[in-house]
């Protein structure tokens, strides 16, 4: 009884987590500048963690017929039911509409995981990239790894480099890689730990699809981030982060092959790492277009909200409650 109470007010502890008042003063004035109203009901969703919800993403190298059906009876149903332009038979993920987090598995030295969690929204930038089996495909910044994990739940690319530069981070990646990839498929991904504003450099046209997950002011870890003094010198430090997305989608352009295409993702709902670095990049590359998405938004309309009045070579996905995915920007662009 004392332990399932200590487990209890532990559960509840993590449940109850700091908001960081600093982050929040600062997103209010931000937010409700740009998304007015809207922004209301977002920080209802953001500043509640037991409403936040999680895709289990399955692992088709380690399958398992008895997790599918626990699944459903915990009332879990598969995700992604629309008519997706894109949707490989082979990515298998579960979704319900009730808060709360499957169990996660721990890592295991020779054992592969069964499953992924992650938020849902973040398996769209992958939906939008569409690998097919045998491409060369780039993960600019691959950390923690579950994108790209997904992009190998959909296809087998030629080659998957998955970079990181951050030392704390890659070990986090490589670990992530062992946990879900079987060995002989390892020798179809490079782990690099290369700046990736100097990889288009380095590499120049040699991958059909870069995914360019970018860092950013991750909004709902920050609003929970517990040293007021790191929170303070983020938010300092956020005004210079667009400036670092625009030099890493320059260096992914340098590095896709003609006629190859991008995806540029961020989990911020701040316009100036999102749709500004991206009009920035049209305006400034000539040998750029944006690639129009809105058919995978119409199919995937059930399980996410968008912000509307976006263009059609991109998405917002706003967390809501009973939908509480995001936030998640994604643009495609392809190389001429």
């Amino acid at each position: 009884f004392l332990l399932s109470l200590k487990l209890k007010n532990k559960t509840k502890g993590k449940l109850q987590k700091q908001i960081c008042q600093v982050v929040l003063d600062h997103f209010e004035k931000q937010y409700t500048m740009e998304l007015g109203n809207i922004w209301t009901s977002v920080r209802d969703v953001f500043t509640c963690p037991s409403c936040w919800q999680y895709v289990v993403l399955l692992n088709k190298f380690s399958q398992s017929a008895e997790l599918e059906s626990t699944l459903r009876v915990r009332g879990y149903h598969p995700a992604f039911r629309g008519p997706l332009p894109y949707l490989p038979a082979s990515l298998k993920c579960y979704i319900r509409r009730t808060p709360g987090k499957f169990p996660a598995q721990k890592h295991q030295t020779g054992k592969l995981k069964e499953y992924y969690l992650l938020n849902a929204a973040s398996l769209l930038p992958v939906l939008a990239l569409e690998v097919k089996d045998g491409e060369d495909v780039l993960d600019l910044c691959a950390a923690p790894g579950g994108k790209s994990v997904a992009i190998l739940q959909c296809a087998y690319p030629g080659w998957l480099q998955c970079n990181e530069y951050d030392d704390l981070r890659s070990r986090w990646l490589k670990q992530t890689i062992e946990s879900f990839i079987p060995d002989p498929l390892i020798n179809l991904i490079t782990v690099s730990k290369l700046d990736g504003r100097q990889i288009g450099d380095l590499k120049p046209e040699l991958y059909d699809k870069v995914l360019v997950d970018a860092p950013c002011s991750n909004d709902r870890s920050w609003l929970f981030c517990s040293d007021i003094q790191q929170a303070t010198l983020r938010l300092i430090q956020r005004k210079e982060l667009s400036s670092q997305q625009f030099q890493l989608l320059r260096s992914a352009i340098k590095a896709l092959r003609p006629g190859g295409s991008l995806v540029y993702s961020t989990c911020t709902l701040s316009k100036a790492e999102n749709s500004d670095v991206i009009n920035l990049i049209l305006n400034s590359c000539s040998n750029v277009m944006p690639v129009d998405i809105s058919e995978m938004a119409k199919a995937v309309s059930q399980e996410f909200t968008f912000l509307s009045g976006m263009q059609q070579h991109e998405l917002l996905v706003l967390p809501e409650k009973g939908r509480a995915w995001g936030p998640m920007y994604l643009a495609k662009l392809k190389k001429m």
